[in-house]
């Protein structure tokens, strides 16, 4: 699935991505500004938490909560290795039925991750995102 959107039209996105996943590990790609957590907080709501989400680029995963079950948000920025997300205890979370919207996955080996959908966002020429699902 391909959706050229502005971030007007974020809300309707993030049901198309919570619509159109086969998983609930969602992988996020993009360089950094392009809009991962703007549309991870989007999804976050759209799942149904009345919680404040923020980036968890300090402490790397934050927990909210829904009616139907947790979301974790996780931002692997600044990870230097896998073993570095084995020593929070990745495996954890990701051998839980919750949600899981993982930002920069690449920064760990790609083996962690069995079943998951991957989200790129680009921005083109006009500022609108390009955002594949696969």
């Amino acid at each position: 699935m391909e959706i050229t959107y502005n971030l007007t039209e974020i809300e309707c996105v993030a049901d198309k991505i919570i619509n159109n996943s086969k998983t609930k590990t969602l992988l996020f790609y993009g360089e950094m500004g392009v809009g991962k957590t703007t549309l991870i907080k989007k999804i976050v709501e759209n799942l149904g938490s009345l919680d404040e989400v923020s980036s968890p680029t300090f402490s790397i995963v934050n927990e909210y909560s829904s009616k139907e079950s947790k979301i974790y948000h996780f931002d692997l920025y600044r990870l230097k290795s896998t073993e570095e997300a084995y020593d929070f205890g990745i495996e954890d979370y990701l051998d839980s039925n919750h949600w899981k919207l993982i930002e920069w996955p690449e920064k760990v080996d790609s083996n962690l991750f069995d079943e998951f959908d991957k989200v790129h966002i680009s921005i083109d020429d006009s500022n609108n995102r390009i955002l594949k699902l696969n």
